[in-house]
């Protein structure tokens, strides 16, 4: 039994490449007692049980158990306020690292923060250059580079002056990887990024980012690592920021164990003349701000209760971070301001609310920041990452939109140069569709409803139904096929392949969906046909599995269906007219009905975000 206790703040190390989950397992279950202190801060404890429960009953051949560490938010507060010196942070980044090693652990929705990561550490974002006799680099990170690209010259003139031979590097720190557990990939793509500074005299690191502070922190070796904002005390930065009462600092949970980095932010900010007051979560028992261990992909509602409670203790008071994703995030919930925002005294409105880019325009602020250091540092080493570790490089969505763009553009000259047009005309081809009688609408029902069934595109289809039975039948043929379709992948899930499709679903938010049903019944379809969330082949697989009458279904997948058919019929009809070089009002039309189909997740997003509500899959 363990009877010695230890300081609740005591930092734990991150398990190394390579442990074994045995012994994490081990540790765990004896040092946890069963108490519930951990389990009252997190609501993914308040889901899954005490860590002792959770180690003694893991499983990492079990499809639910290699999930379920993709829930927690590795924040590591449970460790922090654990009273007999158990880790479960520590061991449920070893679960993920396991999950990897069995079944890749490659989950759709973590697609986006993948190429997000891949992009940063790509040739075209990635830019190092270190002036002759430089031993220090500023190492700005991804998310601060994008959306405060401003503050990241600022914050480097300010470096320069104290270290005139200080380099810059624009890189991405590959932390998602590491979260996500995919443990050999951030070695690979940490570690050549490392040898490369340290074969060229670095010795320091000055980050501005929390998240790049822990990993230089813990796996930099031979690299000093120190926070810009430690170097900012004592200067005289900007000018003195009058703020309308109190306000409150959110410290990201990712130098938790950082006091010293913790106490430069608040002298800066007393410099600044703000007036503080501290939220019953801060310094090494704060509160994720919902970001961490990308569980906003997989668990909304898990994430959300962070934020919820972030908004709840800053009780009105303006929050001020000091990461950028905190503040992206933070900034949905509460009124919330990057402290550079406020050193720097840039963007910042008469309310002290900042301006800040967003996304897709980040990219662009990384671009032109990029382009800045290039032309403004003099360097005597350069060099664009070309690196890619254990991925292979592959090619952006922008450069397939655009071999899009000039294959249509293609089409349309070909077709008015060749003289084809004349054979295009809606009426010729309707008038030739009706020649084959009854059969051709039968022939395009039956194509539509084996599609979902072999996991084929129907957006085809269903833009062939617009252009060849006209906005009106071509609406009613397409609900019909994709109903029918939608439905024969129901059944044979339910009835023919339930392992061969349960085998496919691994993510640990299809279970929510089978939650989500036994609890909402039909509005879940509903929702989901509404608003999609999913992807539609595989969520009518899905729905197979659910406890949903198959009528039930059928009906809510009928007519919550119908607004995105309208749309797409509608703007599909009139693409013979475009090709032939003719804008109609139908065109117009329906483009505008595609696009408010296509924004109805994120308008739905923002909405409960400001309500403080979550989807309810």
């Amino acid at each position: 039994m363990v009877t010695s206790k230890k300081p609740a703040n005591e930092a734990h190390a991150e398990p190394a490449s390579g442990t074994d989950i045995t012994e994490k397992l081990r540790e765990v279950s004896e040092a946890c007692t069963g108490c519930d202190v951990c389990q009252k801060e997190c609501a993914f404890l308040r889901k899954y049980g005490k860590p002792k429960e959770i180690a003694d009953r893991y499983n990492p051949e079990k499809k639910e158990d290699q999930g379920m560490p993709f829930e927690c938010s590795l924040c590591g507060l449970c460790t922090a306020v654990c009273p007999w010196g158990a880790d479960p942070s520590g061991l449920f980044l070893e679960m993920r690292r396991e999950t990897v090693k069995r079944t890749g652990g490659d989950y759709p929705e973590h697609a986006a923060l993948r190429a997000y990561e891949r992009r940063g550490t790509s040739r075209r974002y990635s830019y190092y250059g270190l002036p002759t006799g430089c031993d220090t680099v500023f190492f700005p990170g991804c998310t601060l580079s994008g959306t405060r690209s401003e503050r990241v010259i600022e914050s480097y003139r300010f470096l320069k002056e104290k270290i005139p031979s200080v380099g810059i590097v624009l890189d991405c720190c590959t932390k998602p990887s590491h979260d996500l557990g995919r443990q050999d990939h951030f070695n690979a793509m940490f570690d050549e990024m490392r040898d490369f500074l340290v074969g060229h005299g670095i010795k320091n690191v000055i980050v501005a980012c929390p998240n790049c502070h822990k990993v230089f922190s813990r796996y930099g070796k031979d690299l000093s690592t120190k926070s810009i904002y430690e170097i900012m005390v004592g200067s005289n930065i900007g000018k003195t920021v009058q703020t309308a009462g109190a306000v409150t600092v959110h410290d990201p949970c990712a130098i938790r164990s950082e006091e010293t980095l913790q106490d430069s932010v608040r002298e800066l900010l007393r410099n600044k003349g703000c007036a503080m007051e501290e939220m019953p979560h801060s310094r090494g028992r704060t509160l994720c701000c919902g970001e961490g261990g990308t569980v906003g992909a997989l668990a909304p509602d898990l994430a959300g209760n962070w934020s919820r409670l972030r908004r709840q203790e800053a009780a009105g008071r303006k929050v001020i971070t000091y990461c950028a994703g905190c503040d992206g995030v933070l900034g949905r919930f509460v009124p919330t301001v990057h402290i550079l925002d406020i050193l720097w005294n840039t963007g910042v409105d008469a309310k002290g609310n900042a301006k800040v880019a967003r996304p897709p325009f980040t990219y662009w602020k990384r671009l032109r920041l990029k382009k800045w250091f290039r032309k403004h540092l003099p360097a005597a080493a350069t060099r664009e990452r070309t690196f890619t570790g254990k991925e292979a490089p592959r090619k952006g969505a922008w450069i397939k939109f655009l071999i899009f763009l000039l294959f249509l553009a293609a089409v349309v000259a070909a077709v008015r140069i060749t003289g084809v047009s004349r054979y295009l005309e809606q009426q010729t081809l309707r008038t030739w569709i009706g020649s084959y009688g009854a059969l051709a609408p039968i022939v395009y029902v039956l194509v539509y409803t084996v599609t979902p069934a072999l996991f084929l595109p129907g957006l085809p289809i269903t833009v062939a139904g617009g252009i060849l039975f006209g906005p009106l039948w071509g609406v009613v043929y397409a609900i019909i096929g994709a109903t029918m379709g939608a439905s024969v992948a129901f059944l044979v899930s339910r009835y023919l392949a339930r392992q061969w499709v349960e085998e496919r679903l691994k993510s640990p938010r299809w279970r929510r969906l089978d939650q989500a049903v036994e609890k909402h019944g039909w509005k879940v379809v509903a929702f989901t046909r509404l608003v999609p969330l999913f992807p539609f082949n595989l969520l009518n697989y899905a729905f197979g599995l659910t406890k949903i009458g198959f009528r039930q279904y059928v009906v809510a997948t009928f007519f919550f269906m119908l607004p995105a058919c309208i749309a797409f019929i509608v703007f599909s009809s009139s693409l013979l007219d475009l090709i032939r070089g003719k804008v109609s009002l139908t065109f117009v039309i329906g483009l505008v009905l595609v696009i408010l189909v296509s924004m109805l997740p994120f308008i739905y997003r923002r909405y409960n975000a400001k309500r403080g509500k979550d989807d309810p899959v």
